[in-house]
């Protein structure tokens, strides 16, 4: 027996499996227990032999512009994915599918494009999404977060983004801070019910000074609460072509309904005129 009061034996496998583990530790990444943080190290692929009980995985300023979606599926225990200024960028759909435990994913500052359905439809427990700061971001899909229904912090600040459709957030039941600041927002009558919906929301929008319109010109630099009063205005009480050839289809098919419905019941006040008539000789000849 061991001054631990444990067999030799087990001391042998317990220092064994220790000494594996520092062996494990990704080159020039520091391991802590559970953590592996490589920040800084100018890596330029995922780094391998990271410990498989890893739970929160730090890969921030470096020059990874890949997620490998199998080395990811190995850390099924992770958490927590600090992917801040790389070069991540185009297509990452199913990269996380392995990951489903994540709860914090920061994205920030890389070369994300759009965000799809199946970008982050596996992160069921996500509760921090941080995808600000890619300036080429132009597109999330209306379904986009669907699925991360325990979302609760969301940063889509200082990207590419012109509109963001209303139910892409709004039906976000744990949703409590979403970040939209210096985006290029096209603040048209599309994108009033996405202004309407903020001025009622319950979340809370950090640097709200910030989040205004980009175009048209005329509504530049325009924060949102003046912004929904002008296009309430414009937007509400403006007829456009396509209300007017509406209209006028609506007011010729009345004016031919009427036309009709006095033909016909000329129509039948002849027949009746006749018929009655008819009737009246009939018994003047019995007479």
């Amino acid at each position: 027996m061991s001054p631990s009061g444990r067999p030799w034996s087990l001391n042998f496998v317990f220092l064994l499996g220790m000494a594996s583990q520092g062996i494990s530790c990704p080159s020039r990444c520091s391991c802590q227990y559970l953590e592996v943080n490589c920040t800084g190290q100018q890596l330029q692929e995922f780094p391998v032999d990271i410990p498989l009980d890893t739970r929160q995985l730090i890969l921030a300023a470096n020059n990874v512009s890949y997620l490998p979606a199998l080395e990811l599926s190995f850390l099924a225990d992770l958490v927590y994915l600090d992917c801040r200024k790389n070069l991540l960028g185009d297509d990452l759909d199913f990269t996380f599918i392995g990951v489903a435990k994540l709860v914090y994913l920061d994205l920030s500052f890389n070369n994300l494009t759009q965000v799809t359905f199946s970008t982050f439809s596996h992160l069921l427990s996500l509760v921090v999404l941080k995808i600000s700061d890619n300036p080429n971001l132009v597109a999330i899909e209306k379904d986009a977060f669907a699925n991360n229904t325990w979302l609760r912090h969301l940063d889509v600040s200082q990207t590419g983004l012109t509109f963001l459709d209303t139910s892409t957030v709004q039906d976000l039941p744990n949703l409590r801070l979403l970040g939209l600041s210096d985006n290029l927002w096209h603040c048209n009558c599309s994108f009033l019910d996405f202004i309407t919906w903020m001025m009622e929301s319950d979340v809370h929008f950090p640097d709200a000074d910030n989040i205004t319109c980009y175009t048209p010109a005329g509504l530049r630099a325009l924060r949102m609460p003046a912004a929904e009063a002008q296009l309430h205005f414009s937007c509400l009480t403006q007829l456009y072509k396509q209300d007017y050839v509406f209209l006028c289809l609506v007011g010729f098919c009345i004016f031919l309904a009427g036309t009709m419905a006095a033909w016909l019941a000329g129509v039948c006040a002849v027949i009746y005129k006749a018929h009655a008539s008819k009737g009246e000789g009939e018994e003047e000849e019995e007479e």
